[in-house]
């Protein structure tokens, strides 16, 4: 099996794929303790199209997150939402179950799944609290 380069993975899964994943990952979002206080339920519509938006210009489709929003400045768009270790690993835990449950291409899922765990690590923003702590 031919690895896929980052920018071929919008041409092996396409818009279907990229949809099935980011809805597959937002059903899981409101009932989660961790992540679902942090999207607002008003707009949790308009965060699932930014993200399939994003990921759509990032892997080789079309530039349509560039164009509405311009650079994605990751760090900056996510500073407001405290994204500490347990943070980020329940993203990456909901986007890898997300990443299961769309049964892209396996080439597909073996470039998204290590970017994932790699730009959930670059957003984390705050120190986890220690046992008895609150942040």
């Amino acid at each position: 099996m031919e690895p896929l380069a980052e920018d071929e993975v919008y041409g092996v899964i396409g818009e279907e794929g990229f949809t099935k994943l980011v809805a597959a990952f937002y059903r899981q979002i409101p009932a989660d303790d961790i992540l679902g206080p942090m999207y607002p339920k008003k707009d949790l519509e308009g965060a699932e199209q930014r993200l399939r938006e994003f990921l759509i210009f990032r892997f080789g489709g079309p530039l349509r997150y560039l164009e509405n929003r311009g650079h994605p400045r990751l760090r900056m768009r996510h500073a407001p939402f405290p994204v500490d270790t347990g943070a980020r690993d329940r993203w990456v835990e909901i986007m890898d179950r997300a990443l299961a449950e769309a049964q892209l291409d396996p080439r597909a899922e073996a470039v998204l799944r290590p970017f994932f765990h790699q730009v959930a690590t670059f957003l984390i923003n705050r120190n986890s609290p220690g046992p008895g702590l609150h942040a």
